[in-house]
């Protein structure tokens, strides 16, 4: 299609046609912004819920390994006295 066949637009058609795409651009930057909010809010939530989650697994991790030692200290006392015995026997 040459030039000279092209329909040329007056400048009220022009600002019609680029207003409708403006608008049309506009609604999907919208729709997306919106997605990308809804998103945010979701991963905010989500990475509260893992926050909380590793502070009360840290908390009982930290539970567990005193109760490891204490354990492993009775366990060592017992094993000493037992070689007490055995010695004394």
């Amino acid at each position: 299609m040459t030039t000279a066949s092209r329909k040329r637009l007056t400048p009220m058609e022009r600002d019609q046609n680029t207003s409708n795409l403006d608008g049309m651009d506009l609604q999907a930057l919208e729709t997306q912004v919106d997605e990308l909010i809804q998103t945010c809010d979701q991963l905010t939530d989500e990475n509260r819920a893992l926050r909380d989650q590793q502070s009360s697994l840290v908390t009982e991790r930290a539970g567990l390994i005193e109760k490891s030692e204490l354990a492993r200290s009775r366990v060592e006392a017992m094993i000493a006295r037992l070689k007490a015995m055995e010695i004394g026997a």
